[in-house]
């Protein structure tokens, strides 16, 4: 009688267990053993990494090609900035643009097969149909030992939170300056209408002072001193007698 393995005689319970319980603990059991079928299946794949993806190239494309030297399980291909497009060539795609990938990944179901595929494609012409705008480019490709898509997952994650705290910090620096900015203005514009005012104010005083200068001068007759009136000689009693007769 064949021997089982520890991972076989682990399924064997769990298969005895899930006959033997209610419907609700049943399918965790199942969600368990899946997990579990899909970690052994993980551990079986391999990962191969492009360092450079031709123009042109799309997941579609590249699954084609790969999947002609192995079985092709998952696909990623980083994206250039969304600014940079490259104008196609061929005239069913004129005048439109295709997206442009820096890098990518590609995973293997079997390692064995994602490490000769990457051994022999690597520096090697990709070719296929000769009207192929990446017909002459090169392969870039190398397997990455004992890396796992979730390693992937996980960098592109961490990749994202670098990505969104640096442009969190350049949102917050564009904000503090645009408000230096806007109290700059607003103190410009507070010492303008101030320096307006006193213009306004000195306007008006040196108006005043033009007024208060213009003077007018009437002749007048000169007033009769009170000096003049005393020193002024009177006539004696005895000389009236004289002219009016003793009257």
């Amino acid at each position: 009688m064949k021997k089982m393995s520890d991972s076989e005689r682990e399924d064997a319970e769990i298969d005895a267990a899930v006959a033997a319980t209610p419907n609700e603990e049943n399918a965790k059991l199942k969600k368990k053993k899946k997990k579990k079928v899909a970690a052994i299946d993980a551990e079986k794949r391999g990962v191969c990494y492009l360092s450079r993806i031709p123009p042109h190239m799309d997941h579609v494309k590249l699954r084609h090609i790969l999947s002609q030297f192995g079985d092709v399980q998952r696909i990623f291909l980083a994206p250039q900035d969304s600014n940079t497009r490259v104008l196609a060539n061929n005239k069913r795609s004129r005048g439109s643009r295709d997206q442009a990938y820096s890098e990518g990944w590609v995973e293997f179901s079997n390692k064995s097969v994602a490490k000769r595929v990457a051994n022999m494609l690597n520096g090697e012409q990709i070719g296929g149909k000769k009207r192929s705008s990446f017909y002459y480019d090169l392969w870039n490709i190398k397997y990455l030992s004992k890396f796992k898509w979730d390693d992937l997952t996980e960098e592109l994650a961490l990749k994202k939170a670098t990505r969104e705290q640096k442009l969190a910090v350049e949102l917050s620096a564009a904000k503090r300056e645009r408000d230096f900015y806007l109290s700059k203005v607003d103190q410009s514009r507070a010492l303008s209408a101030i320096e307006e005012r006193l213009k306004k104010k000195q306007k008006i005083q040196q108006d005043s002072e033009q007024v208060a200068k213009v003077i007018r001068h009437f002749p007048q007759t000169k007033p009769i001193a009170a000096d003049t009136i005393k020193n002024k000689p009177e006539i004696s009693d005895d000389i009236l007698d004289a002219v009016f007769g003793g009257l």
